[in-house]
């Protein structure tokens, strides 16, 4: 049966919905050599084409969702080529074969911590869709006076720019004099909500760390530009919270579970390799 393009795209992991939309929308997808149209159904034999390159389109039953945790460091872009030349958060991850890597969401460049990459687009769409309410935690240190009744403020609502906005929940984390830490929830994803909620208060944030996604949390040992596959449990738990149905295979290997030790060690090279080549990029 036919199926909607952008669907069709996303779940074989050539980019989230709402990216693929504006390739669409922009004509830069075709159709068995025909500009595609938004919303326009297709079958399991035709060309499809992005950019003028031909892309695989996997029927659902080939189709392995997978899922990694990253440690981003702060620095580190959340695109996938800066003119710049700065280092992303693409340069590190393992390459998928007739696929890409979807953020699920982003964070900015001085922001450090947890970011979830999938290979199906249509479950990154849905991770981030506002409506679903989907919990984010932080790690955030605040250089300023805080009182009881700015904490009340910030867990009532207070109004920004694109609208009002809050935290779900704040606890006090401790710190030294006017630079204190605290753990703050959030279930939306709008652009440096942490930092500008608090900077309606006349506070400044000098630290920023994503520590927790869902029930997903950023696993203690974990290098910074360093990654993990998510086991099949945790990818349904994703699942489940947008409404998509559970997978029954997962990329990871059953049989040859790799430590935790290994998989870290292997981070840990993957990170020095990368900081050599930035280093070798600014001496250009």
């Amino acid at each position: 049966m036919s199926e909607k393009l952008q669907k069709v795209l996303a779940r074989s992991g050539h980019g989230s919905r709402r990216e693929l939309e504006a390739k669409i929308a922009a004509g830069r997808v075709s159709i068995n050599g025909k500009i595609a149209t938004l919303g326009e159904r297709i079958d399991a034999d035709v060309k499809v084409r992005i950019d003028g390159h031909e892309v695989l389109i996997k029927p659902p039953e080939d189709v392995v969702c997978r899922v990694l945790m990253y440690h981003k460091p702060e620095g580190e872009m959340c695109t996938r080529k800066d003119p710049e030349g700065r280092p992303t958060v693409y340069d590190r991850l393992p390459r998928v074969q007739g696929s890409r890597w979807v953020a699920v969401g982003r964070l900015d460049v001085n922001t450090s911590g947890l970011l979830l990459f999938t290979t199906d687009g249509e479950l990154a769409n849905r991770l981030m869709h506002p409506g679903h309410q989907i919990e984010r935690e932080y790690a955030v240190r605040v250089f300023g006076e805080v009182d009881d009744a700015m904490l009340r403020k910030l867990k009532k609502g207070v109004q920004l720019e694109d609208g009002p906005a809050s935290f779900k929940e704040i606890k006090r984390g401790g710190g030294e004099g006017m630079n204190q830490w605290y753990r703050v929830v959030l279930t939306e994803g709008r652009n440096r909500e942490v930092r500008r909620l608090w900077e309606s208060q006349g506070v400044t944030v000098s630290r920023l760390m994503r520590v927790r996604y869902g029930n997903i949390k950023l696993e203690q040992g974990l290098p910074q530009s360093g990654w993990g596959e998510l086991p099949l449990e945790q990818i349904n738990y994703l699942r489940e919270l947008v409404g998509l149905t559970p997978e029954d295979r997962s990329f990871i290997d059953p049989r040859r579970k790799e430590t935790r030790q290994k998989r870290y060690a292997r981070a840990r090279r993957s990170q020095a390799k990368r900081l050599q080549e930035a280093k070798q990029r600014t001496r250009k």
